[in-house]
């Protein structure tokens, strides 16, 4: 059995973090005279309790993590967070059971964006602000809070972000705590970029503040249940589809270009076949709503573009049901919620990266089928593709393609129908946020479902956004053997 004593100490660090983020929708609800900051405060005061006393009793291990540690610990993390996180939704005003609650902060935590609040427009701001906040912790924040202090304590912090975030890029400095730092102020200013643009195309600063958080970190909570149907201009929305986009790209690459290296983005294949991607998708979408829908060309372009990067990226903002457009919209609605974006970015779902590999090996495959005796080697970013890299991948779609169809099954069993259990599934093993269908769909919640499916929803959620073999390897008998 692993030593527990680093993993709850970090923990307990990132509990104290967590309960100083809990000041700021407290400082929200103070400044507008709501009560229900003394919630934010009281529950502020539990989880640095919590914390402060994982810390200091643990604070004598001063090992690195191994590998298996780091397992236990990205898992841990995500669950004791959202465990807390969910505490100020069970004591607010709207009184949300315990499901309901883990539910939400699970959804937030994840930046999966599904909800289970009804009624957006009502709920206090610093609770929306809360929601917010713990997206854009769960985006980027919190991982690179924990590799910037874990050097710092002799923890390998590289080891943690690997694991979270399959971050396959090329490490632009030569210290863990340096990309962390990098990448946190990156981070911060593209959040305060797209607040700015947010306001200057008519957004009110709450909700700019707030919709920037969860547009930077692909997350999708919006403050109202319009979602961004509710800011019905093409200013806003197409600079929601530009962060979205930045969003989805290596952070990495961005460090890079800050350093000096400013073709790093559009020089890296996983960018291209990306943008690539959006690309053909958002052509698609505006011939079928303009040749076979007859909307007018202008709203085509820009509902379809914003849209499909929403649903893409796994984001979630819905600028229009798409729900209405058609079968053959559903269906393309459906499948790119498995796509994602690049690796070490904000976003979940497969990733573009899995997909070049597996297209390189595939095409590498059919060149030895007809030349048997040829040598021919698959590429990623002009490096060859070793066996393990490729066996490894292939095992991700295989897994990935197993829990949707458990996952869509448990839901089925619990007792939804069919099109609600597939994209229900879909939407938490891929991080996405809207479902289809008249339930859970572009104008739905998850508020109806019954426990039970929460529950399921939520471990999906978790699956997804730790990448499914960081979870699953602690139910393997062999990782708890010494």
């Amino acid at each position: 059995m692993p030593d527990l004593r680093p993993i709850l100490f970090v923990n307990g660090l990132l509990l104290a973090i967590l309960s100083v983020a809990m000041l700021v929708p407290a400082l929200v609800d103070a400044t507008l005279r709501n009560p229900e900051w003394e919630t934010f405060l009281g529950t502020s005061a539990f989880t640095l309790f919590v914390g402060g006393a994982l810390t200091l009793t643990n604070r004598s291990a001063g090992s690195r993590l191994n590998v298996r540690q780091a397992f236990l610990l990205v898992t841990s993390a995500w669950v004791l967070i959202a465990l807390f996180g969910a505490l100020p939704f069970i004591f607010s005003p709207i009184a949300m059971s315990f499901t309901d609650a883990f539910f939400e902060a699970m959804s937030g935590i994840t930046t999966t964006g599904s909800t289970v609040i009804v009624g957006l427009d009502s709920v206090p701001e610093g609770l929306l602000m809360w929601r917010a906040i713990l997206q854009w912790l769960g985006g980027v924040g919190i991982v690179v809070i924990a590799i910037a202090i874990m050097p710092m304590l002799r923890v390998g912090g590289m080891q943690l972000l690997s694991l979270e975030s399959s971050d396959t890029s090329e490490k632009a400095l030569p210290r863990a705590a340096s990309i962390a730092f990098g990448i946190g102020g990156i981070y911060l200013l593209l959040t305060l970029a797209c607040a700015v643009f947010y306001w200057l195309f008519g957004m009110a600063g709450f909700d700019a503040v707030a919709h920037a958080m969860t547009t930077i970190a692909t997350g999708g909570f919006s403050t109202t249940d319009r979602s961004f149907a509710a800011f019905d201009h093409a200013g806003v929305q197409w600079t929601g589809v530009v962060f979205m986009l930045l969003g989805s790209l290596p952070f990495v690459l961005y460090l890079r270009a800050v350093r000096g290296d400013l073709m790093a983005l559009l020089e890296d294949s996983q960018v291209r076949w990306f943008f690539g991607a959006v690309s053909l998708f958002v052509l698609i979408m505006i011939a079928w709503l303009v040749l076979e829908q007859g909307f007018a060309v202008g709203w085509s372009v820009r509902h379809a573009a914003f849209n499909i990067v929403s649903i893409l990226t796994g984001t979630g903002y819905v600028a229009s049901d798409f729900g209405l457009w058609g079968g053959f919209a559903l269906t393309i609605f459906f499948l790119i919620m498995f796509v994602g974006g690049c690796a070490g970015s904000t976003t979940c779902g497969i990733k573009i990266f899995r997909f070049q590999i597996l297209y390189e090996t595939a095409r590498t495959q059919f060149s030895r089928l007809l030349q048997p005796h040829g040598v021919f080697i698959p590429y990623f970013n002009r490096h060859p593709i070793s066996d393990e890299i490729s066996n490894s991948v292939l095992g991700f779609f295989y897994l990935y393609i197993a829990v949707f169809a458990l996952l869509a099954g448990i839901l089925g069993l619990i007792g939804l129908d069919f099109v609600t259990s597939l994209s229900g599934a879909a939407t938490a093993i891929s991080n996405v946020g809207p479902g289809l269908g008249d339930i859970i769909g572009p104008t739905g919640t998850f508020a109806s479902l019954p426990d039970s499916a929460k529950w399921s929803l939520a471990a999906g959620m978790l699956l997804g956004r730790l990448e499914l073999f960081t979870v699953l390897v602690l139910f393997l008998p062999s990782y708890w053997r010494s």
